[in-house]
């Protein structure tokens, strides 16, 4: 599988928008970090116009119940419950991947209400990790509960390493409320191009289910360079980080308080795209 997924760009391209000749992704240039407004810890966060599908049009049943036979997916829902009460533990430096070090974790955002992201992650992602399931798919967490503590963000990207990608889960926390929509991080190196690959599947999914764009920051693919974050910079395979949406904004903050479901419906199309043609080996 791991193989497979450096050989079939072209088919992701045909998907997304049409593939010719020598037809690359787009050039991106590495940003330098910008303020991630998560609380405690800043920096730990955590085509054509395709045809736009009502929101709640695919319930995620539609595919083969074999589609991801094979398939092994690394999911990191972002933070712990139990954080917060541990500081000192998730304040510890570790290696950052870039030789220099950062926190541990951070406890993550919340929304006005008092929501905590590291809440939304967790709902978002075992109802990810189900449907994955029972597409056939092997899912692998970085954690099993939403009241412990870490792992740190080293150990968010190590874990990975035998899975064939990794999907990591987060929500955003700007102090302007005005702003809303999700982006797609990756880190450049090694497996970038098949990481842009993975990320230009996951927008669009969330494009498909209706999610807006967060344009600053993001631009207009929805998608980010980036290398201060660890669990990028630690994954081995195809990784990204996935900010589903901001928490401050009340629109948002609701959806996602109530509605984790779209979430997870939009990442799974997305996932699924990746990884399906990833296995045909095209």
């Amino acid at each position: 599988m791991k193989h497979a997924i450096a050989l079939y760009a072209c088919a992701v391209m045909v998907l997304l928008g049409g593939c010719g000749g020598t037809q690359t992704a787009q050039p991106r240039t590495t940003v330098k970090p910008e303020p991630i407004t998560h609380e405690q810890n800043p920096g730990d966060t955590s085509a054509s116009e395709t045809p736009q599908r009502k929101p709640d049009e695919s319930d995620g049943t539609d595919k083969p119940a074999n589609s991801l036979d094979g398939v092994t997916i690394a999911l990191d829902p972002g933070h712990n419950g139990g954080n917060a009460s541990h500081l000192s533990r998730i304040n510890k430096k570790v290696p950052d991947g870039r030789g220099g070090k950062k926190a541990c974790n951070t406890t993550g955002t919340a929304t006005d209400g008092g929501f905590p992201e590291h809440e939304f992650n967790w709902n978002v992602g075992t109802k990810v990790r189900d449907e994955l399931g029972k597409r056939g798919a092997r899912v692998i967490m970085s954690r099993d509960s939403n009241d412990g503590v870490g792992p740190c963000v080293d150990e968010r990207g190590k874990f990975a390493d035998e899975a064939d990608f990794l999907v990591s889960i987060h929500a955003n926390g700007s102090t302007d409320s005005s702003i809303r929509g999700f982006g797609v991080i990756l880190a450049p190196g090694e497996k970038v191009e098949e990481s842009t690959k993975l990320a230009e599947a996951i927008v669009r999914g969330f494009k498909d289910h209706n999610f807006p764009i967060k344009r600053a920051g993001y631009g207009k693919d929805g998608m980010v360079e980036r290398t201060d974050l660890a669990g990028l910079n630690h994954a081995s395979v195809p990784a990204v980080i996935v900010e589903c949406g901001e928490m401050r904004n009340p629109e948002e903050a609701e959806r996602m308080q109530k509605d984790p479901d779209a979430y997870a419906r939009a990442l799974v199309d997305g996932i699924d795209t990746f990884a399906s043609y990833a296995t045909m080996g095209l």
